[in-house]
């Protein structure tokens, strides 16, 4: 069992910044692919990043991509979403997501294993 637990959400204006992270439990968090998605109100949960457990390969929704960095730290089991020149259609619950599954980096919830309880971005214009 992995339990996930997402920090660093908070009110921003739009063009700011913020940094989320996500400390999880256990030993076997660099076998683990990571991943980020967010859910706005009356919208379905959507994939935002994804790095592998080495950190080698990322991936990232065209809408954010150019403007979020994922990253892990396997040292401390915590992986980060920074996100840059944030917009008022970033506003969502942002969850961090386990993949035990090594060797696959997915965009798809159905692929991962354990969730966070999400943490609250607001971006205002």
């Amino acid at each position: 069992q992995v339990q996930l637990v997402e920090s660093g959400g908070g009110l921003v204006q739009a063009g700011g910044s913020l940094r989320l992270s996500c400390a999880a439990s256990g030993r076997t968090f660099s076998s683990y692919t990571m991943g980020w998605f967010r859910q706005a109100p009356g919208k379905e949960r959507e994939f935002v990043a994804a790095i592998s457990g080495s950190g080698g390969s990322r991936y990232y929704a065209d809408s954010v991509k150019g403007r979020f960095t994922i990253s892990r730290d396997n040292a401390i089991n915590t992986v980060y979403l920074q996100m840059n020149n944030l917009k008022p259609e970033d506003t969502a619950v942002y969850y961090c997501a386990a993949d035990r599954l090594a060797g696959r980096v997915s965009r798809k919830n159905r692929d991962y294993d354990y969730w966070g309880q999400g943490t609250q971005v607001t971006v205002s214009s």
